[in-house]
């Protein structure tokens, strides 16, 4: 027998909002509001692990005065939604939506999309980005309808194929739909760097750019630890090192991910620590240096013909990508970037849209 729902708040139990006049003294109701109040609403579409861990990072660091949840099925999102309201008391104050109907949505000024297909066994890439294609066709428009002037974040995997899909869904201008993409990779590739030498990861400048998958490139040439640049050290020292070193880190930060899901089954904390530190950056208008899925078009050699979105280092503030930086890369990772493009290009080209 199923059990009836529970009250999410006193209104479900009949108790109107007049109760609240008896324990507060009005005053003048003729005064308008502060004309700068402006209240913050972050949306996340899909309440599965990924989605609750970026959503409960976002409540934890006080991100947004509203937060709106989205989700297919409806009893688990009713129930992450009540499990987070009983929070209520150990955190800052947030006021907690949740529906199935993206009219919840309306007004946001962050979008964040996790919900996806997750790949069948002996189902090809294509075959899964298909299915996402299906899924975003249903998601994303809604969105963008409801919050024109939001800024459409993409978590969902291949993160940045489906960012293109976003942005052409959306009809977003390019600088308001981003991808999620290696900005984890980043934090992974320096937790090793930092674990190796000791030293606090935040100390440790490093960019993992290019595809969120196989084809990403470390940019070895540009890491500086405390800002001493590490290649140049190791050669002024001269400290012998293997290239072959340097690749086995780069698999290794690939495939830490993989690690995570073999253990545990799935990635969450990590990937919820990621996405708020982007919110964050956007939404308090940081201009903080992220690297993030964006359209590559005529940056570092891509093409202006080639609209592939992959991750670059960029200043996001409150408009979204507000530039990309001019990182030095040599040669090598020059080519190792195009042919990132290259793949994720080929992959774009067939969805058809």
């Amino acid at each position: 027998m199923k059990s009836s729902p529970s009250a999410s708040s006193l209104k479900d139990l009949g108790i109107g909002p007049e109760l609240a006049t008896h324990f507060f003294k009005p005053i003048d109701r003729s005064v308008p509001p502060s004309p700068t109040k402006r209240h913050i609403k972050i949306t996340v579409v899909g309440a599965g692990n990924v989605g609750m861990a970026i959503a409960q990072t976002i409540l934890t660091q006080d991100l947004a005065d509203v937060l709106s949840l989205v989700d297919a099925n409806p009893d688990k999102l009713r129930g992450e939604m009540l499990d987070l309201q009983h929070s209520a008391a150990f955190l800052p104050r947030t006021r907690i939506l949740a529906s199935e109907d993206y009219t919840v949505t309306a007004g946001s000024d962050l979008c964040i999309v996790t919900a996806g297909a997750r790949q069948l066994p002996g189902e090809s890439r294509l075959g899964l980005l298909q299915r996402n294609l299906s899924m975003f066709r249903s998601i994303v428009p809604e969105l963008a309808r409801r919050s024109p002037d939001s800024i459409l974040m993409v978590v969902s995997n291949p993160v940045d194929v489906l960012t293109y899909v976003a942005w052409k869904l959306s009809g977003f201008p390019s600088n308001r739909v981003i991808g999620s993409g290696t900005n984890l990779d980043s934090s992974r590739f320096r937790f090793l760097i930092a674990d190796h030498l000791e030293v606090n990861a935040q100390d440790v400048q490093a960019y993992m750019v290019g595809e969120h998958g196989d084809s990403s490139v470390a940019l070895w040439s540009s890491i500086s630890v405390g800002g001493v640049p590490i290649m140049s050290f190791l050669e002024k020292q001269e400290i012998a090192y293997e290239k072959e070193l340097l690749e086995k880190i780069r698999k290794a930060v690939i495939d830490s991910a993989y690690e995570v899901i073999r253990l545990k089954g799935y990635t969450s904390w990590a990937i919820g620590y990621s996405v708020a530190s982007l919110a964050r950056s956007i939404l308090r208008d940081q201009r903080r240096i992220h690297p993030i899925s964006l359209l590559a078009k005529g940056f570092y050699g891509i093409g202006e013909d080639k609209e592939v979105f992959l991750s670059l280092p960029a200043q996001l503030g409150r408009s979204g990508v507000l530039g990309v930086s001019n990182v030095h890369l040599t040669e090598e990772e020059m080519g190792k970037l195009r042919h990132s493009a290259e793949t994720l290009w080929e992959a774009q080209k067939q969805l058809g849209i």
